[in-house]
């Protein structure tokens, strides 16, 4: 009866373990209802794009905006 008591509830975790991995993945239709407005690019205000801008350009020593030629090196 021990043995019993002790199978089931091994018997039960198992089964939520390997049921637990089942159902992975989004499928495209559900994409919509998990996306958020705030993470499209160019969606937030302005202060996020001036700020992705200015780190961008920092760390690549360039200078001028998003359509401007050439670099931090001097080759336009």
């Amino acid at each position: 009866m021990m043995k019993f008591a002790l199978g089931i509830p091994v018997f039960l975790i198992t089964v939520g373990c390997v049921s637990g991995c089942q159902n992975l993945g989004v499928q495209p239709w559900e994409r919509d209802l998990l996306a958020k407005p705030v993470m499209t690019m160019g969606a937030a205000d302005g202060l996020d794009d001036a700020l992705d801008d200015h780190i961008y350009f920092s760390k690549e020593a360039s200078s001028g905006g998003r359509g401007f030629g050439g670099g931090g090196c001097g080759c336009n």
